[in-house]
């Protein structure tokens, strides 16, 4: 039934100015609209809404991803930008913060600015 329909993903935000920042200046994505409810972005034909809330816990797993050529080139990049990948004691992670998965994927994790896990994968 939804199978060759579009998907919209949703983020939450408790600051739409950092939010906006983030998606469109850190990550380029192309911002769409923005209202009092919450700003779209086209995420390579993805519509993005970052949805403003009042208040925000963030998940302790991740709520994005991107499947990226070269994951190194990208989080080199976040870093220049001052976005830096999360590190966790119960895997192995290289300088970077890259875990290789035993199936051969490279994945990393990184926060937005609402401390929102966001993932890229290679």
């Amino acid at each position: 039934m939804l199978a060759n329909k579009k998907l919209k993903a949703f983020a939450p935000t408790i600051n739409a100015e950092k939010a906006k920042h983030f998606y469109k200046d850190i990550l380029g994505l192309k911002l769409l609209s923005e209202d009092n409810y919450a700003i779209e972005f086209d995420a390579n034909g993805t519509l993005l809404r970052v949805t403003i809330v009042t208040e925000l816990n963030p998940h302790p797993f991740t709520i994005l991803g991107w499947n990226v050529d070269d994951i190194s080139s990208v989080i080199s990049e976040l870093n220049k930008k001052g976005i830096f990948c999360e590190r966790y004691d119960f895997m192995q992670q290289d300088k970077l913060g890259i875990w290789h998965s035993p199936g051969g994927s490279k994945v990393a994790w990184f926060k937005d600015a609402d401390g929102n896990i966001l993932s890229l994968t290679e």
